[in-house]
C-alpha cells in the first residue's frame, strides 16, 4: 500500500507539473522573449519535499518525458528540455538539501532558495556556453554568437533570466509549501 501510494503521488505530481509546463509559460525578458518561466517546479518540489530527491527527480524526469512526447515543439524542446532538467534538479537539490540540514522554516526555505537560484543560474551559464548555443546554431539555426554576441548573452540575458526564474520559482513554491504545510505533514506521516 505504501509502495502504490508513493507512486501515484508521483504520477499525479507528474501530470499536474507537465500541465503547468505547457500552459501558462510567459518571458520575463523584454529583450529575450524565447526565454520563458512556467511553474512546473512547484509540483516537482512539492514532491522532492513530501517524497525526497529521488521521487522528486523522477516527477521531473516524467514530466519532461511527457512534453516530450504529447507538446514537443521541435528542436527548441530537445535542445531545451534537458537543460531545464539539469537546472531545475540544481535548483530542487540545494532547497531540499538546505531544509533537510536545518529545522524547515521559511528562512531556510528561503536560504535553499537563494542557494538554488545561484547553483541553477550557474549551472544555465555553463551549458548554454558548452552545450545550448552551438546546438541552437546547428539544429535551430539561431546563431546567437554571431546575432547577439555569445558574452552579451550570457551576461545579459542568461544570467538576469535565471536569477529572476529561481527567485520566482522560490518564492511560489514556498508560498504553496508553507499554506499546505499541514496537509503534506499528514501525508508524509501516512507515507512512512
Amino acid at each position: 500500500m505504501n509502495k502504490t501510494r508513493r507512486l501515484t503521488i508521483v504520477a499525479l505530481l507528474s501530470a499536474i507539473s507537465f500541465v503547468l509546463m505547457i500552459f501558462p509559460q510567459f518571458p520575463i525578458l523584454p529583450g529575450a522573449s524565447f526565454l520563458k518561466i512556467d511553474f512546473s517546479i512547484v509540483p516537482v518540489l512539492l514532491g522532492a519535499l513530501l517524497l525526497g530527491l529521488k521521487q522528486g527527480y523522477l516527477i521531473l524526469i516524467l514530466r519532461s518525458v511527457l512534453k516530450l512526447l504529447l507538446n514537443n515543439e521541435g528542436p527548441g524542446d530537445l535542445i531545451g528540455i534537458p537543460m531545464n532538467i539539469v537546472g531545475m534538479a540544481m535548483l530542487i537539490t540545494i532547497i531540499v538539501v538546505v531544509m533537510n540540514k536545518k529545522q524547515v522554516t521559511k528562512g531556510s526555505f528561503a536560504m535553499g532558495g537563494l542557494l538554488g537560484t545561484i547553483g541553477l543560474t550557474i549551472s544555465m551559464v555553463i551549458l548554454n556556453y558548452i552545450y545550448a548555443v552551438p546546438l541552437y546554431a546547428v539544429f535551430a539555426n539561431f546563431d546567437i554568437k554571431a546575432t547577439i554576441g555569445m558574452g552579451q548573452y550570457l551576461l545579459w540575458m542568461v544570467v538576469p533570466f535565471n536569477l529572476i526564474e529561481g527567485l520566482i520559482l522560490s518564492t511560489v513554491s514556498a508560498l504553496v509549501f508553507f499554506s499546505i504545510r499541514h496537509v503534506l505533514a499528514r501525508m508524509h506521516s501516512q507515507l512512512n
